[in-house]
């Protein structure tokens, strides 16, 4: 396949590079307004072609496949354009900068019969993808909550959120685990450097299978933190991805409530076990996921994290925003369409 990505800023270069490393790849067409960025382009891949013109890429009809990694304010007009041009559609997350942006992606990819993925890179990575195996497997017992912690010391953006631009890691992987998403949530948010852009914030989400999990994502850090934390009834996990040796832990350890037989009577048993480690092997989840969107894109089948998938991850920003703005209210999120489930695979039930 010949494609083309548009937008050589700061993740472009590793988009370029996993495409030519791909042998479904023939060709590779770089576009970027910005004259600077052409150059360093040319400079990093000089037998690569280049343009400033995005009309030269809808026009050009040996071009199958479009990468868009450009501010998340173009994606709906660029993909859009790409999708009106014939051209198979990978956005960046997150798919859009509103739901009815993204839902109209969505729409128009499948009247179109053409691959619309997101770039939910997570739910590409070996650990997360046995993490999920490990909690189907019901080895980790019915799921009380996850909480996860992305934070940083920058890179602050102009144009969206902390939550707009952390949070959809995080959300994305939990859907992909528990199958569904949350019915509710809220946020607690504070813009601290930029009066009228939110660089910390505290999320809360309830699902209707009974878990409940909080996010917390921060500009505005002293350390660089990737932490995921899932207890279980039976078992607790946790998943580092700073750890470049161990990503994933199993902790066997709990404690039970057990029900008092006569008057007065209270007891808890605490249980303290082995901490396992799984193997899990070293790919890089970028690799999979290009490698997972020209397959779909060659044989028409459907992607893990398609134009669906991406608008349930912005319905949720969409409400984490809006209860920022209301106070910290607690927001309700539609459920998905009758017969649509969040995951292809069968959904976590808690307690099964």
């Amino acid at each position: 396949m010949h494609v083309a990505v548009i937008g050589f800023g700061y993740w472009g270069p590793n988009l370029v590079r996993n495409l030519l490393e791909n042998r479904k790849v023939t060709a590779v067409t770089i576009c970027d307004g910005n004259p600077a960025q052409l150059e360093r382009a040319a400079q990093r891949f000089p037998h690569v072609r280049a343009v400033e013109d995005v009309n030269e890429i809808w026009n050009d009809t040996s071009i199958e496949a479009v990468l868009i990694a450009t501010p998340v304010s173009t994606h709906h007009g660029l993909g859009k354009a790409s999708l009106a041009a014939g051209k198979h559609t990978f956005i960046e997350k997150p798919l859009a900068a509103s739901t009815a942006e993204a839902e109209d992606l969505a729409r128009t990819a499948e009247a179109a019969g053409l691959t619309l993925m997101v770039g939910h890179t997570f739910e590409y990575s070996p650990p997360v993808m046995k993490i999920r195996e490990i909690i189907q497997s019901g080895s980790l017992g019915q799921i009380y909550y996850v909480s996860a912690v992305r934070v940083n010391l920058g890179i602050h953006q102009k144009d969206v959120s902390v939550v707009w631009d952390l949070a959809p890691h995080d959300l994305s992987m939990l859907f992909y685990w528990l199958g569904e998403m949350p019915t509710e949530v809220s946020m607690l948010g504070g813009a601290f450097v930029q009066p009228t852009v939110s660089d910390v914030a505290f999320i809360n989400l309830q699902f209707a299978s009974g878990v409940v999990g909080s996010i917390q994502v921060s500009w505005l850090s002293p350390s660089k933190l990737r932490q995921i934390t899932i207890v279980g009834s039976k078992k607790m996990l946790v998943y580092d991805d700073t750890n470049h040796v161990e990503r994933v832990k199993i902790y066997d350890r709990g404690v039970e409530f057990r029900e008092p037989t006569t008057f007065g009577e209270y007891t808890l048993t605490y249980r303290t076990g082995d901490i396992v480690s799984p193997h899990i092997p070293a790919t890089e989840p970028l690799q999979s996921e290009i490698a997972h969107f020209l397959e779909c894109a060659l044989t028409g089948a459907r992607p893990r994290t398609d134009g669906r998938s991406g608008l349930r991850v912005v319905q949720a920003l969409e409400a984490i925003e809006r209860s920022g703005q209301n106070g910290c209210r607690m927001e309700r999120i539609a459920a998905p369409e009758a017969g649509e489930t969040v995951s292809a695979r069968a959904p976590y039930r808690n307690g099964q």
